[in-house]
């Protein structure tokens, strides 16, 4: 006999954690009772129910979801995936898929996988044993083995933020490249043509300002200046691109911004400078956050319905969890420029 093995036992039984076993002897009834009170209350008494709730109460004990939905399969829980919650940027999105997968008897877990390929890998590979009921990620630039691991797990994904006409399963989102593009059209109307880009280094930031550069060179206007921060992006970033700017193109008349904190900064340091926005230099944002439009001048920016995207994504977790169909499976939201005074 292994001479360990009492005193691990005993190691396990002394953990703290509270069981079931516990709750039952509080309570006064048997395990399966105490089982039936806390999952299928309606097959024991008010009294019996009473007695489990208090003895919950009293233990705090925190029924093992997991271990219940083995059975069924299900969780009820959804994870959601998102670059940083340092920038407020996608808690629109948070806030409405919580609330919205809420309303179907979900809950939602949120992991930050940061900008990194190899962080989102390590967060996807805990949220896959965990079993969720439905997986939201942020873009669809996703690593090899991420794609793997996800599309081995036959769990529900919506990809957000971003579109393609091949998802790995399920999409809500909108056009990079078609931002880029718009921005640069509305600019040309302001009849600026000295463009200028601060953006975060992020791969969808990328895209859609290569995409400004491409129509910008399309248009037959001069080579648009080009400056990436590192994400996430800060008012401070903002700040020291719009100097690193203009040491070394003094008469560009026009920013775009990945982020409406960059946008402040360059609005800021522009102010520092004796600069006027915009009649100097007009100033485009991205994200329309609450303090844009109490800016002076008041910030214009692309708007993004993140409210939408997160309800949007919720429907299609619960439809998917809930054995209903899903058609189309790709909605693009599409995206607005909100026309104010910076620009």
């Amino acid at each position: 006999m292994n001479p360990e093995a009492p005193s691990a036992r005993r190691s396990r039984r002394g953990s703290g954690a509270v069981t079931l076993h516990d709750v039952a002897k509080l309570a006064g009834v048997a395990p399966i009772t105490a089982s039936r009170a806390l999952n299928t209350p309606a097959q024991v008494s008010a009294e019996v129910l009473k007695k489990v709730a208090d003895a919950v109460a009293r233990t705090g004990y925190v029924r093992n979801g997991l271990a219940g939905g083995l059975a069924s399969t299900r969780s009820r829980l959804v994870a959601a995936v998102v670059p940083t919650i340092a920038g407020p940027v996608f808690l629109q999105t948070v806030q409405a898929l919580t609330e919205a997968l809420a309303e179907s008897g979900y809950q939602l877990m949120l992991g930050q996988s940061g900008y990194a390929e190899s962080r989102e890998d390590a967060l996807l590979e805990a949220i896959i044993g965990r079993r969720p009921d439905g997986i939201v990620l942020t873009g669809i630039m996703h690593s090899a083995e991420g794609r793997k691991r996800l599309l081995a797990a036959g769990i529900p994904v919506v990809e957000t933020w971003d579109l393609t006409p091949t998802p790995l399963d399920m999409l809500v989102g909108f056009s990079h490249v078609e931002v880029g593009r718009a921005v640069v059209d509305f600019l040309r109307s302001k009849g600026r043509s000295r463009l200028a880009v601060v953006a975060g280094d992020d791969e969808r930031s990328r895209r859609r300002h290569q995409a400004f550069q491409q129509a910008a060179r399309a248009a037959g206007l001069q080579e648009v200046r080009l400056i990436y921060v590192p994400a996430p992006t800060t008012l401070k970033s903002g700040r020291r691109a719009l100097s690193d700017l203009l040491s070394a193109a003094p008469d560009i008349d026009a920013v775009f911004c990945s982020s409406d904190l960059l946008a402040l900064g360059v609005m800021t340091e522009a102010q520092a400078r004796g600069i006027a926005v915009p009649a100097q230099l007009a100033v485009v944002g991205f994200g329309d956050l609450e303090f844009a439009a109490d800016l002076n001048p008041a910030l214009t920016t692309v708007r993004i319905d993140g409210t939408a995207i997160g309800r949007q994504a919720a429907r299609f977790i619960v439809d998917r969890a809930e054995g209903r169909s899903v058609d189309p499976r790709v909605v693009d939201i599409g995206f607005s420029i909100v026309d104010r005074d910076s620009a």
